[in-house]
């Protein structure tokens, strides 16, 4: 049976901050990011709560009310890496698990296909990678397929992320700019 496409590309975008993640040095923690208000590890207890969310929405169908405050604040631990590791399995394996993209998932902004919701994620690790690289100085592309799918991802509501107040306002990409470039400047981000 054929991979699904979606699957691949939240596989690779895990993948690639995942290898972020453990480049990080014991010195970069409090580093500051591209993500003006977010330190290191700001930024990937941030990736880390996000994948926290996926097994109880997807597989239990709980709802980000239900919740509460339980998946909020530093949730990394003292040993961060550990942490990610096991939550970016569990996301995986939540989205993997068979019948999970055919389900409705009861978000902040109401209910949507677990495929949308896989697809945001994806987008979303992907493009964090990026900010995780250039805060450490660790190798700041993201492969073409996940530059691409995270274009056709974003660009439809790009303009409504800055309403959102967790991204920064579109700018304008350098001269000649490729996908990346363009794809982290639509996305407030000077590449």
């Amino acid at each position: 049976m054929a991979e699904n496409p979606l699957l691949t590309r939240h596989a690779e975008a895990l993948d690639l901050f995942t290898e972020r993640v453990h480049a990080i040095r014991p010195d970069q923690w409090d580093d500051p990011t591209p993500c003006t208000e977010w330190t290191v590890r700001d930024l990937v207890n941030h990736l880390a709560v996000e994948q926290m969310w996926v097994p109880p929405l997807v597989r239990e169908g709980a709802s980000v009310g239900h919740q509460g405050d339980a998946l909020e604040g530093d949730l990394l631990g003292d040993d961060p890496v550990a942490t990610w590791d096991v939550v970016a399995t569990a996301a995986r394996d939540a989205f993997r698990e068979p019948g999970a993209l055919d389900r409705m998932v009861d978000l902040s902004y109401g209910e949507s296909p677990a495929t949308h919701y896989c697809a945001q994620m994806t987008a979303d690790a992907a493009v964090h990678a990026w900010d995780l690289a250039r805060a450490i100085g660790a190798d700041e592309r993201i492969p073409k397929p996940l530059v691409d799918f995270s274009v056709r991802e974003v660009a439809p509501y790009a303009a409504d992320l800055e309403e959102s107040g967790l991204f920064a306002a579109p700018v304008e990409p350098p001269a000649g700019a490729d996908a990346q470039a363009r794809l982290l400047a639509l996305l407030g981000r000077e590449p």
